[in-house]
């Protein structure tokens, strides 16, 4: 590991970054490196705004993953090389607001219902749920469930934040069922690995997509729909944006307030979903 990188993982982690994090703004740091054959430190002012044309013009990467870029190198040079300022202009695609395709409570049951492995299957149901995020349920422990108070402890969400998000009393009922099968310990859905790990993100998503072909939902989006659709269907129930974005681990409140845009057709928020819980109750046999 070179000294630069070094440096940057120890800022990174003073400022408590995301795993996430992490890995975007060091593969931005070190394609840039790669794309010239040399250090940044080496890089010019010019150079950079090169770099950015050809991330647009020849890679064609939308302006989402050029922003991302963006920030990882920006943060180099202002934390970790102490440049003065970084007033580069940069020019990259607009940010595309696009609306995503949300799923509706029968396409997330036939989603879940897909999955013919048990621990498959209530990944995604706690995924959908708790409305949770790849990283936070890849990371739930045994001991975060509180089954007397029907609350999911999520532990150093997005933001270094921790939360509890409410169970439905069918959503607990399938977690101690799971439990009684598997009695996984001390991660909720752990590899196979002795002694046992929490899974990488990547699992979940392949599983959320070969789910999703199985039922033949077309629609776009990864994982990250299951949230989406609880988010919205927890509006739609008629909660309070704010309780939803305390649910959501939401630090802005503009964050939360995009749901309210995209109402899909599905009613009936946490009482809908315990009676989508109810129905999911499948042999494993």
């Amino acid at each position: 590991m070179t000294l630069l990188r070094q440096k940057m993982i120890e800022a990174m982690q003073q400022r408590g970054f995301s795993d996430c994090t992490h890995e975007s703004y060091l593969y931005a740091v070190t394609d840039l490196a790669q794309h010239f054959h040399k250090s940044p430190e080496q890089i010019q002012v010019g150079q950079i705004q090169e770099y950015f044309v050809y991330l647009a013009q020849k890679r064609h990467l939308c302006g989402a993953t050029c922003r991302l870029y963006y920030h990882g190198i920006r943060f180099l040079y202002l934390q970790v090389l102490h440049w003065e300022q970084f007033d580069v202009p940069i020019h990259y695609p607009k940010l595309e607001q696009k609306i995503p395709e949300l799923l509706t409570q029968a396409e997330v049951k036939q989603i879940i219902l897909a999955c013919a492995n048990h621990k498959h299957r209530m990944m995604l149901m706690t995924c959908y749920g708790c409305g949770l995020r790849v990283s936070e349920l890849v990371a739930l422990k045994v001991r975060h469930i509180d089954g007397e108070r029907k609350l999911l402890r999520v532990e150093q969400g997005k933001g270094a934040k921790d939360r509890a998000v409410v169970i439905s009393p069918g959503l607990l009922d399938q977690l101690r069922r799971y439990w009684l099968d598997y009695r996984p310990d001390p991660w909720l859905f752990p590899t196979r690995n002795n002694p046992p790990q929490h899974l990488q993100r990547s699992t979940p998503q392949k599983v959320f997509s070969q789910a999703k072909s199985k039922a033949g939902i077309e629609k776009v989006g990864g994982i990250h729909s299951l949230r989406h659709a609880y988010a919205t269907c927890q509006l739609e129930n008629g909660m309070p944006i704010h309780q939803l974005q305390k649910l959501l681990g939401h630090k802005n409140i503009q964050s939360t307030l995009r749901y309210v845009h995209w109402i899909p057709g599905c009613h009936g928020g946490e009482s809908r979903m315990r009676d989508l819980v109810g129905d999911l109750e499948v042999s494993d046999a």
